[in-house]
Formats: structure tokens, sequence, C-alpha cells
């Protein structure tokens, strides 16, 4: 592989965005990939995936590199250089670059790797919060699976195609797909592609979204013609899944706190050509309590640590807080609590997390259970995603239904 300048210099550029000014990985990389428009799909590729990478990595390079924060432009370079020796990428006569230590670099590698916390790249808090949640044998094989790039999934809108004519439309520009076992909607990328370029996204004939997620909406198991509440929604990729499921039949609800994310969900329901979906903003009590004993069914796709999905934001391992776990879990038990108020009797609802942590997720479902609003709901089954089991994002679903 040959290094080109320019590319190399929009990665440092893009480190000392995510690394330096804390901002999102994601946000970045649709800014610096705007610095040239000459950059082809394969140069595009190198500056996302390659940025990613050293994110993902960030804490074994850095021990690697002997680089500390805040991050300079030659320790930049330093963190590129390791990703250079260790991804065995010859290194080029650059005077930014030059000296660079490379058998040093592998022994500390090899060194490293055997503690766990380096070779995951991980803070020390998550990495005794993961063993003490989960156990050791489970913790050790779960973030190893989270450090893995995600695999790019689609899920087919039946609501205006069918897979199979999905994958054939696909096919015809180069985009190979493969069916997911027990996911009837899903089709796997074999290759990375940008298929937001395609015709077939401007014409809603599917969405991306992993495997796991596709789980949540048949968990619900709507039927058309029900009343159906989405209570966190954002910006709707699993509320579009119930729609589909709803056979546009009935009334879909979509709910948030954040109006934003409700109009790019309306973006996307006229895209998709759903045309159930009613968009709510939560902006006080009234708005639920209105709702009160009205849902056949309710989703719960509540916040939370995100720990399932670091294969795709993995600048979260490093934004992510204790403190911030502790203040998810009261915001989650306050969703159980007020919002399952609107599941009428012999209603269901679903309790959803990207997360892989048992505080987050059966747990709280027990302490809603036990408490006074739990009372009047019984569980009806529950389901952990882990990563290492799926190959897909992690997450967990339980669904309680309502005594009638």
């Amino acid at each position: 592989m040959r290094l080109h300048r320019n590319l190399v210099f929009a990665v440092i550029d893009a480190l000392n965005f995510i690394f330096n000014e804390n901002e999102y990985a994601d946000k970045v990389i649709e800014k610096v990939l705007r610095y040239d428009k000459r950059w082809g799909a394969r140069d595009r590729g190198f500056i996302a995936e390659t940025t990613y990478d050293i994110v993902r990595w960030k804490r074994l390079y850095t021990e690697i590199a002997e680089v500390h924060e805040p991050y300079s432009r030659p320790h930049l370079f330093r963190l590129f250089a390791v990703w250079c020796v260790l991804r065995g990428i010859p290194i080029p006569d650059w005077k930014q670059i030059e000296d660079t230590p490379e058998r040093r670099i592998k022994g500390k590698f090899d060194e490293l790797s055997k503690i766990r916390k380096f070779r995951e790249s991980i803070p020390d808090w998550l990495d005794e919060l993961g063993e003490k949640s989960l156990g050791n044998k489970l913790w050790t094989q779960e973030i190893a699976a989270l450090n893995k790039q995600a695999e790019v999934i689609l899920r087919v809108n039946t609501l205006k195609i069918q897979k199979s004519q999905l994958q054939a439309l696909l096919a015809k520009n180069d985009i190979e797909t493969t069916t997911v076992d027990d996911h009837p909607d899903a089709l796997k990328l074999t290759e990375r592609k940008n298929v937001f370029v395609t015709e077939a996204f401007k014409n809603g004939f599917f969405e991306v979204q992993d495997a796991s997620s596709q789980l949540v909406a048949p968990f619900l198991d709507v039927k058309p013609g029900q009343r159906v509440i989405d209570a966190c929604a954002g910006a709707g990729g699993k509320t579009l899944h119930l729609a589909s499921q709803m056979e546009n039949k009935g009334q879909l609800i979509a709910l948030d706190i954040y109006e934003s994310k409700l109009k790019k969900l309306k973006k996307r329901t006229r895209r998709n050509g759903v045309h159930n979906v009613e968009t709510r903003v939560i902006d006080s009590t009234k708005v639920i309590k209105k709702l009160h004993n009205s849902a056949d069914r309710l989703l719960l796709d509540a916040p939370c640590s995100g720990l399932g999905v670091i294969r795709r934001n993995p600048d979260s391992k490093w934004k992510l807080e204790p403190q911030f776990i502790d203040r998810i879990m009261g915001v989650q038990q306050e969703i159980l609590q007020n919002y399952s108020k609107m599941v009428k009797q012999g209603g269901q609802m679903v309790y959803a997390t990207c997360s892989v942590l048992p505080q987050e997720n059966t747990q709280q479902v027990k302490s809603f259970l036990e408490s006074e609003n739990g009372k009047a709901f019984e569980l009806v089954k529950e389901q952990n995603v882990y990563a290492s089991k799926s190959g897909f994002d992690g997450f967990y679903m339980a669904l309680l239904k309502r005594k009638g």
C-alpha cells in the first residue's frame, strides 16, 4: 500500500478534532471528507477507516507511542506510524514520521497484548465494570467482539420491495449481498460500499440497520390495525420497521424529547412510503398522560450506555464516564415507571437497550416488576444479544404484558 500525503494529513486533522477538540468521530469524518471533491471512494474509505481504526485502538497505540493528551501534531503522526507498523505498511520517507522504531513498536505490542485493558484498548474503569457485571470469560469475549469493525447490514423495506428483488437490484450496481439467518428482513454487504448514493436507497427500498436492532420490532409482535407507541423514537429506525410490520395499517405514534430527531423521522417516513406514523414531541408530562391506557403495543428503546454499539461508535469508549451510566440508569427506571402507563390492559411493551450490562437490562426490568406500577405487568420473555455470540451489535429486549 502506497501512502498519499494529502490523505494522511486528513487523517491527522480528523484525529486532532476527535482527541483534542472532543468532537464526535462520525461528524468529523463528514467534515474532513469535504476537504477535496476529487477524492474517490478508495481515498475516502482510507481516511474514514484509518481514522476509526486509530480511534478504536487509541489506548493501545498511545501506550506504544508513549504520547499523552493533549496530543501535538508530532504525537498524532507517531500514532499514525504505530498504525502503519502494526498493519505492515512500509513507512514513507517523510520528515513527520522518520526514525520510527519498528522493532520496538512490535515488541511493545506483543507485551501489552497480554493485558486485556491495553489489548482491547479500554479505560480501566470500563474494564473493571465489564468484568464485574459479566464475569471474566464473557467480558473478555464480548469486548473483543465489540472492537471488531461493524459490517454493513440493510433492512429491506417490505412495504415497497421483496428481499430477492432488492438483492438483484443492488447486484446491478455492483453491490453484492447475502441473507442473514434468523433475520428475515436483513441483507449483509459482502464488501463495504456507500449505499446511500444508490437509487434503491433514494426510493426507500431499504434502511441501514444492524441485524440486532432488527430483532426489536418483531419482539413486540405488532399487528396491522393496532395502536402502537414508540416512546423513545429518535430518528426512527425501529419506528419504520414497526410500520412495515403493521403493513402501514393502524396508528403508530412516535414520541421523543428531541424535535430535531422527529423531523428526521418525518423525512424518512416519506422516503419509505410510510403513512401511519404520527410524531409528537414530549414537551410536558401531559403528552404521556393523554395516552394513558391506550396502547396495544409500546416500545421503550431506552437511552443507555451504548456499550453494545461501540463497534460503530469507537470514540464512545473515550467519551463514556461511570457517572453517566449511573445517571442513565435513573432515567431508564423513570421511563419504565412513567411510560408503561400508556399500555392498556392486555397490551404488551418491549423494554430494549443497546447495552450488554445487566444493571441496565435484566436488573432494570426486575426493579420495575417489583415496584407498585410494575405489579400490573408480567415478564413474558427476555433476550440478551451478545456481539461475541451473534457477530452483530450487543442488545437486550424484554417483553412485558399488562395483566388484564
